[in-house]
């Protein structure tokens, strides 16, 4: 349930997070440290985040998980390339609408065949 006056009860919407999975995704595209950190820092740039630092990590043979810090918060991801999915998670205390263009750029740079996506208003 969802309550309508969070202000009254104390409570603010402090950020927007979409935690989510991506099935389908070609192989390619989410096997390797480099295509990977591309899209990253490509959607926090079309996002109109502001970076502060990222990190990435190469799997053997493959694989790649990873994090965007930004000033908002953060944009984090783990790929599977033998299950051809991705697990997304994009949090930012900034504006809302930032957090669904980064998720929609991920959608069509990663083209999944379909996604699993939940939305959490935080606070």
């Amino acid at each position: 349930m969802v309550e309508k006056n969070l202000e009254e009860k104390g409570r603010v919407n402090v950020g927007k997070h979409i935690v989510a999975d991506l099935y389908g995704a070609k192989q390619e595209l989410i096997a390797k440290k480099e295509k990977v950190m591309e899209v990253m820092e490509s959607a926090v740039r079309f996002a109109g985040m502001k970076k502060i630092k990222s990190y990435y990590k190469q799997f053997k043979p493959w694989g790649v998980t990873g994090i965007v810090l930004i000033s908002e918060s953060h944009i984090s991801i783990h790929t599977w390339p033998e299950y051809n999915l991705v697990n997304l998670d994009i949090f930012s205390c900034g504006e809302k609408k930032k957090v669904e263009k980064a998720f929609e750029f991920f959608l069509r740079r990663f083209k999944p065949k379909y996604y699993k996506k939940i939305e959490i208003d935080r606070g």
